[in-house]
Parts: structure tokens; sequence; C-alpha cells
């Protein structure tokens, strides 16, 4: 492994070097051999004099393969560097879908400039794709897919094939469609190799197709796509012509964008907000509201240990057990939470469990390990301080406390959704809190109730 890190690493410099002297055969030389990702790994190394040369060493299409690999920073500083021209030449030998992404995401690029230089056909995509809803088919399809008439022979479209395949998003799968570009079936590679070359499209074409429409949310496209196991999904417009597909690739990217919604959710950060891009000001007003929220939620804390000061007072030693009651009874509410959001975002309903078995089970849960939770905690307790009573409050206090805990983390989710908000904005701090001033109020009545006999 590290013969290979040291070898790469020459290689590397030896790039450097070509780009340092302005030795175009050479940069081309060694450049050329390494794979995408390794050739976008050093246009992220170079110094910012360096990556202007890039132009001057690859042709648009060479770069345009590299840039498809870049990270949204290395595409914004590559249009930043290198002359319009060239880009725009770039955009030209790219998917319409992956230029559409890119000025999407980039806040720093002049995407008119750069859409009047590209070729009026690239450019018209593009542009499409950019009118289409944020976070729907439309504006994740890719329009680089094969269609075929539905009356040609196998050996006219194998001819086409060879023709137009290489532009293609994918080939596996060729998309039959009539006079009128609406969608009637679709023709497999395999089937396409395996039968006669004299047979018509229509007599051996799929026509049970599963597609979406245009404006579909792309996580419902996300769940046909592994519902069926497709590599693409043809979308369509309401009339039933075809624009495009989505492809698997395209709904790795939509899968990694709504898990990181789900997390800053669940952290109480507002939907869709991307820490990257945001200046501390925007990223301060999108979170003040639920640091407010929880505030005032935790003044309940703080008013629940003064209404029980005089029982802290008689026995000092239960403050030494508030973190643990309170670390513990966030934890497990979280847990709780990440299942009923679970649930409430299922729409299969074999896979969907009733609110009432989801109780059931988090319940059961929590009664276990609040059970195995007491015992330990009890059996310590009474190791390090000798005092079986104290041993007593803290383990009843934790068993209850786990179990209310469950139940309270599989239950508010549920009542936020019946408001029609988003469940997971029942985030982790605010069942955290909420526990918090339930465990300690359970903690609290159970000492206050044995007080006289410690």
């Amino acid at each position: 492994m590290k013969f290979i890190k040291d070898n790469k690493q020459k290689h590397y410099e030896q790039i450097f070097s070509a780009a340092k002297k302005d030795d175009r055969e050479q940069f081309r030389e060694l450049f050329l051999k390494l794979h995408d990702r390794d050739q976008h790994e050093i246009f992220h190394l170079l110094y910012p004099e360096k990556k202007r040369k890039i132009s001057h060493f690859l042709d648009p299409e060479e770069f345009a393969e590299i840039f498809e690999w870049m990270e949204t920073e290395d595409q914004e500083a590559a249009v930043q560097y290198l002359p319009d021209e060239y880009m725009a030449k770039v955009f030209n030998h790219m998917a319409a879908d992956d230029v559409a992404h890119f000025l999407n995401e980039s806040d720093d690029t002049d995407n008119q400039v750069l859409l009047s230089m590209m070729d009026d056909r690239e450019s018209e995509r593009v542009q499409e794709l950019l009118s289409y809803a944020p976070e729907t088919a439309g504006s994740i399809m890719t329009k680089e897919f094969i269609k075929i008439n539905y009356k040609l022979t196998l050996d006219q479209v194998i001819e086409k094939l060879r023709n137009i395949g290489k532009k293609a998003e994918t080939i596996y799968y060729l998309y039959v469609v009539d006079e009128k570009e609406r969608l009637l079936g679709v023709l497999s590679l395999r089937d396409l190799l395996l039968s006669p070359e004299t047979e018509r499209v229509e007599n051996i074409m799929f026509s049970q197709v599963v597609s979406v429409k245009v404006d579909e949310d792309q996580e419902n496209v996300a769940r046909v796509i592994q519902d069926y196991d497709l590599l693409a999904l043809p979308v369509l417009a309401h009339n039933g012509s075809m624009l495009g597909i989505v492809t698997v690739d395209d709904i790795m990217d939509v899968l990694e964008d709504e898990v990181t919604e789900d997390f800053n959710d669940f952290a109480a950060i507002k939907k869709g907000t991307d820490d990257r891009k945001m200046t501390p000001f925007k990223t301060a007003k999108a979170r003040a509201p639920w640091i407010v929220i929880l505030l005032f939620l935790g003044m309940i804390t703080g008013s629940l240990i003064s209404f029980f000061e005089e029982t802290l007072q008689s026995v000092v030693l239960l403050a030494a057990f508030i973190p643990m009651i309170m670390d513990t009874a966030g934890n497990v509410g979280t847990q709780a939470l990440a299942v009923a959001v679970r649930n409430l975002t299922i729409e299969d309903d074999q896979d969907k469990e009733s609110l009432f078995q989801t109780i059931k089970n988090e319940l059961g849960a929590g009664v276990l390990i609040g059970i195995l939770a007491a015992v330990v905690v009890s059996g310590i307790v009474f190791v390090l301080h000798g005092n079986g009573v104290l041993a007593l409050i803290i383990s009843v206090s934790m068993l209850l406390t786990v179990s209310v805990s469950t139940v309270m983390g599989t239950v508010i989710p549920v009542i936020i959704n019946k408001f029609k908000i988003d469940p997971a904005v029942a985030s982790g701090p605010f069942i955290t809190t909420i526990n918090d001033s339930l465990g300690l109020f359970i903690y609290f009545s159970i000492a206050t109730l044995f007080l006289e006999h410690l």
C-alpha cells in the first residue's frame, strides 16, 4: 500500500513539474493516464495560477469528464479561473442534468452568460431542467436517453444505437415511443441482442412500464426506483410524452441530500440549509428559533429543581444523580423518535406499523431496558453509598423514566404530524428537553415520597 502511495505521489509531482514548466505534451501524457477521480484530485491541488493553464493543457471534452467528478466548491473554482468560452464548451460536452445541477448549486456563477455561450441545443436542454420546480423528477432527470419508434426493426435499432449510443446516459433501456413521443414500452439491451434482427420492436417490447410525472417529488421517485429495482425511470409530461429519465446514480445523490436534511431536522437546524454556503448571520437566523423554544422548555427543568429545593436540601446526595437521569431520558427518547419518524415516512402499508403497535413495542423495549438499567444502577449505588432506600429511589426512577421516555419519543412525532408538520421536526433536542423534565419530575417525586426514610 505504501509503495502504491509513493508511486502516486511521485506521479503527481511530475505532473506539477510539467505544469510549472508549461510543458503541455508531458502534462497530457502524465495526466491522461490517471483515473478521472485522480485527475480531479490533481486539479484540486493545483495552485490558482496553474489551474488557469488547464484550458491550455486539456480539450474541453477531456476537462468535462473531470468536472463531473468535482465537488461544487472545485467546480466554482474552475469556472472562476478558466475562460468563459472554454467553460461553455465544457458544458456542451456534459450531460444537461449535471450542468443544471451545478448552476443550481452555485451562487457565484453568472448562469446567463455561460448559457448564452453554449450551443443553442445544449443550452435549451439545460434551461428546460432549470425551469422545473426544485426537488422534483423534472429537476433531476437527464435528457440523454435513447428513444425508438415502435415500428422499427431490431437491425434498425442496432444501427441507431451505434450512431447515438455514446451520447446517452445509459443504453441498457431503450424507450419505445409513438409518433407523438408518448411512451409505449421499454426494450432492454438483453432482448435486443437475443431477438431476431428482423423482429419489430412492438412485438418484443415490455409494455408494463413504470414511470413518474415530471412534477413528482424526488423522494417518491427514489422510492419507485428502490421498490422496482430499476437502473433508470422514465419521466413523463402530463400528456404522456417522454421528457427524460432519472438514473440510479442521480437517486444516490438525492438520498444523500434527503438524509442530510433529516439529520438537520433531528438537530433542530432549518431544513434545506447548507452550512458550507451560509454566512454566520444566516446560520444563526436559521437555528435561533429552535434554540429560543428550547430555552423556554429548559426553564421548566430549572423550575422543577426549584420546586423540589427542600428535597434536595434534605438529601444533597440526590443532586449527584440528576445528570444520569436526564441523560438516560434524553437518549432513549431520541432512539424511540428515530423509530417513530421512520414509521411515519413509510408509505407501504405492508411495512408500516400501527401507532398502537409502535407504542407497544417501544414501551416493551423501554421497560426491559429500564429494568436492566435499574438493576445495574441500584447495585452501584448500594455498593458506593451503602444506602438501600437511595438505591431503591434511583432504580425505580430509572425504570419509570426510561419507560415513559420511549412512549414520549413515539407519540410526539405523531402529534406533530397531525398538524401537517414534518415529523422529523420533533427533533432530538426537543424530545431530550421534554424527557429531561419528565425524568426529573419522576425522580424528585419518588425521592420526596421516600424522603423520611433516607
